[in-house]
């Protein structure tokens, strides 16, 4: 089974491609911007793996919680990439992908949402499955909900913002792992076999999972909350 994957939910931007269990990756670190990359790498991957876009089996896409603008993008080439191949599409938790890209058998996973606000969730991963474990919501450090499972890692960028508050929350973590952040291959190797169960869904049907539907804060929000970004 030949995979597209894409993942553009934070600054970490990549895709993969994906052979039958083996995965190809680009990828970098992009504060602002970075989605000229995109079609490049996935250009070069193809050649790499020797294969042509026809050949493709199914394309995924990291859905978020993420970037509003990094969401919107891979939802958007993805979606244009499968429509134009005929092919069928799976969009893939960021949150999910990012418990797996960790390499933690059990993560409670923080985004930071900007906003004074992070999203989090909990996961149990095993092997490319990865189990829910806390529902994923978007909520202030503060009040977020300590994971109700032990034996976890914190996981994500949430806790490079707001890493005191959260180790607060949850004491018994066993360690943090601010750095780890979701990939295209993570993507992909969630995404393989749900496509093998006959998961897919219409490229027209795939949307963003936003979790937070506001954007920015007012001027009046960010002055209450101390001039947050």
């Amino acid at each position: 089974m030949y995979l597209l994957g894409i993942e553009t939910a934070t600054r970490q931007l990549s895709v993969a491609l994906w052979q039958d269990g083996n995965c190809l990756s680009r990828g970098g670190d992009f504060p602002n911007g970075g989605s000229q990359n995109l079609l490049p790498w996935i250009h070069e991957l193809l050649d790499l793996g020797g294969i042509r876009p026809a050949d493709l089996h199914g394309i995924a896409f990291g859905a978020g919680p993420g970037s509003f603008t990094g969401l919107r993008l891979a939802c958007g080439v993805a979606q244009g990439l499968a429509w134009g191949l005929e092919i069928p599409l799976l969009p893939v938790s960021t949150l999910e992908a990012l418990a797996l890209a960790s390499g933690k058998s059990r993560a409670w996973v923080c985004l930071d949402a900007r906003m004074n606000e992070i999203y989090c969730a909990g996961y149990e991963v095993s092997g490319n499955r990865v189990t829910e474990l806390m529902a994923p919501i978007c909520a202030a450090p503060t009040v977020a909900p300590a994971p109700t499972f032990g034996n976890a890692w914190g996981v994500g960028d949430g806790f490079a913002t707001y890493g005191d508050t959260l180790r607060s929350l949850a004491p018994c973590l066993l360690g943090v792992q601010a750095d780890a952040a979701p990939t295209a291959e993570a993507v992909l190797r969630i995404a393989a076999p749900r496509f093998a169960d006959g998961l897919p869904v219409d490229f027209a049907a795939a949307q963003p999972f936003y979790v937070r539907d506001k954007v920015a804060l007012t001027t009046a929000e960010r002055l209450a909350r101390g001039g947050a970004n």
